[in-house]
C-alpha cells in the first residue's frame, strides 16, 4: 500500500449487482513477448490448509467455492522473498527483484493455461510492468477483475505488504485451473507494477481502456496486505454486492468484520473506483493501532499496529499472520467463484 494521498476517499457506490468482460486492447498486450522467464519457477507446495470448515450458517456458495491452501499461498511468499534476497532485498519498481517476481507469477500463470499479457509504462525514468492474465471463456461483457500489486518499497522484501495479496490471488487464480472453471462471467487477474509511487500501474492500466472497455468490467477487487502480524478483518464499503459478498464469507466463519477506511484511496481500487467501475476488497491492516474493542473481538495485541513493520526492512516472512492469510484467501476465491457465476 502506498503512502497517503489527500483527498482521496472513498464514498460507497450506488451501481450495485454489475459484475465483469474480456478486454482486448493493445495497451494490455504491449511487450508481452519482451519479457522472458527467469528460471525462478518454485515448485508447488501440497495442497494442505489450516482453513477450519464454513460455519453451518454459510450460504451455499461457501461450499462450492474452494479452500485455497495455506501451504501453496505461502510457498509463493517464500519465492518471492527468495527473488527479493537475490536482488538487493527488495521487489521495487525499476529494479531487478520487481521483473524477476514478474516473470515467477507469469510463468505459474502461463502453464496453468492462462493467457497472459505484460504492459509497459515508464514511472520515475524506470520501465514498469503491469501482468494481466484472462481465464478463457465467460461472458465477454461482464468481467470479474482481481487485482493487487506486486512491487514492494526499497526498504525490503514487501511479503505483507504486497507478497501476501499478490500470492493469495495467484493460488486463487492457480485454483480456478485446477477446478477447469466456467463461470458465467469473464475472469481476469491482475498484478500491479509502481503502486508505491502513486498507483501508477493500475492508473495507467485503467486510462489506457478504451470507454466501452472499461464498461465491461462490472467488478474489481482488490487485495493490499492481508496477512497483517496484527490483524483485523476489514471489508471495502464501495460496491453493496461486493461488500456483502465478503461479509457473507466471514458471517459464515463467525467473524466480525468492520468497515476498512484507513486505506482509502490508497490502493488500486481507487483508479477503477474513479471512473466509475464497482469496486471491493479486503485488507488487514497497516500502521493506524489496534483498539481494545478491536483486540477483543479478533485477538491480537490492543495499543499496537495491525502491521509494526509496514514499508519498513523487517516485512519479512515473519510478518505474516498465517490465520489472517489463510482466511483471506479462502474469501477471495469465495468473492471470485460467487461474483463470477461460478459457485
Amino acid at each position: 500500500m502506498k503512502l497517503s494521498v489527500p483527498g482521496m476517499r472513498r464514498s460507497t457506490s450506488s451501481a450495485a449487482g454489475r459484475i465483469p468482460a474480456r478486454r482486448t486492447t493493445a495497451a494490455a498486450t504491449a511487450a508481452a513477448t519482451g519479457l522472458a522467464l527467469v528460471g525462478l519457477l518454485g515448485a508447488a507446495a501440497p495442497a494442505q490448509s489450516a482453513q477450519a470448515p464454513a460455519h453451518a450458517s454459510a450460504s451455499a456458495a461457501v461450499l462450492a467455492a474452494p479452500d485455497i491452501p495455506l501451504a501453496n499461498v505461502k510457498a509463493h511468499l517464500t519465492q518471492l522473498s527468495s527473488i527479493a534476497a537475490a536482488n538487493g532485498g527488495n521487489r521495487a519498481h525499476g529494479r531487478a527483484g520487481y521483473l524477476a517476481s514478474l516473470n515467477y507469477v507469469k510463468g505459474k500463470l502461463d502453464a496453468a493455461g492462462f493467457t497472459t499479457s505484460v504492459q509497459q509504462f515508464t514511472s520515475s525514468g524506470a520501465t514498469g510492468y503491469n501482468l494481466i492474465a484472462d481465464w478463457p471463456g465467460g461472458n465477454a461483457n461482464q468481467v470479474v477483475m482481481a487485482g493487487s500489486h506486486l512491487d514492494s518499497v526499497t526498504a525490503g522484501a514487501g511479503m505483507n505488504d504486497n507478497g501476501s495479496g499478490s500470492a493469495a490471488i495467484l493460488e486463487t487464480a492457480l485454483a480456478v485451473s485446477r477446478a477447469q472453471l466456467k463461470p458465467t462471467k469473464h475472469l481476469r487477474f491482475a498484478w500491479w507494477g509502481a503502486e508505491e509511487l502513486g498507483l501508477v500501474g493500475s492508473r495507467y492500466y485503467v486510462n489506457n481502456l478504451p470507454t466501452a472497455e472499461r464498461a465491461k468490467i462490472s467488478g474489481y477487487l482488490n487485495f493490499d496486505m492481508i496477512g497483517s502480524p496484527n490483524p483485523g478483518y476489514f471489508v471495502y464499503d464501495d460496491d453493496p454486492t461486493i461488500e456483502q459478498t465478503f461479509k457473507n464469507y466471514y458471517a459464515g466463519l463467525g467473524i466480525a468484520t468492520e468497515i476498512e477506511t484507513e486505506g482509502d484511496g490508497r490502493s488500486d481500487h481507487a483508479p477503477f473506483k474513479n471512473v466509475g467501475i464497482p469496486v471491493g476488497g479486503l485488507f488487514s491492516g497497516a500502521d493506524y493501532i489496534k483498539t481494545a474493542a478491536q483486540a477483543q473481538k479478533w485477538g491480537g495485541t490492543s495499543g499496537r499496529a495491525f502491521d509494526t513493520c509496514y514499508h519498513r526492512s523487517c516485512d519479512s516472512l515473519t510478518n505474516i499472520n498465517d490465520t489472517a492469510l489463510d482466511r483471506n484467501s479462502d474469501a477471495i476465491a469465495y468473492a471470485v467463484w460467487t461474483l463470477s457465476g461460478a459457485a
